[in-house]
């Protein structure tokens, strides 16, 4: 006579196994965020922003004054850039675009990008993941120069 399994022991769904260890999965918190409660970071002359982080995702509202340059750069980090004031001039994939207030653009992971500022502007960025350059300051593309 075959051998009955042992029933399954449930697990929550919080939880996972790793090897004989537990670790509790972060649950995603709700925040409620007013945009001036947020620091803004002034990182030249002509570029501020502050960020918010969810849990897989990042909002940054990047403040720029007419003539901001932001130079070319890539990173892993699908964004997506809406401007609500102003415009923006993008050199990308071999191209020039100018996104303008009430314009979407969207730059796949990797892709090279530079663009500069035609107007004072506001744009939102969302990254997805975070970028952890601009969490951990390690983004010098971005700051001052000495």
């Amino acid at each position: 006579m075959a051998k009955k399994a042992a029933p399954r022991r449930k697990t929550s769904k919080r939880t996972i196994k790793k090897s004989t260890k537990r670790a509790t999965v972060q649950k995603a918190k709700l925040q409620y965020i007013p945009w001036n409660t947020v620091e803004v970071e002034d990182l030249t002359p002509f570029l501020q922003r502050h960020f918010i982080v969810g849990q897989n995702m990042m909002l940054a509202r990047v403040l720029m004054k007419k003539g901001c340059i932001v130079p070319e750069h890539s990173h892993h980090n699908e964004q997506i850039t809406y401007i609500l004031d102003g415009a923006l001039k993008f050199w990308i994939d071999g191209k020039e675009i100018v996104v303008n207030a009430g314009e979407v653009l969207t730059i796949p992971p990797h892709m090279p990008h530079k663009a500069e500022a035609l107007a004072d502007t506001v744009d939102l960025d969302v990254f997805n993941p975070p970028r952890e350059d601009w969490i951990n300051k390690t983004d010098a593309y971005l700051r001052r120069q000495k």
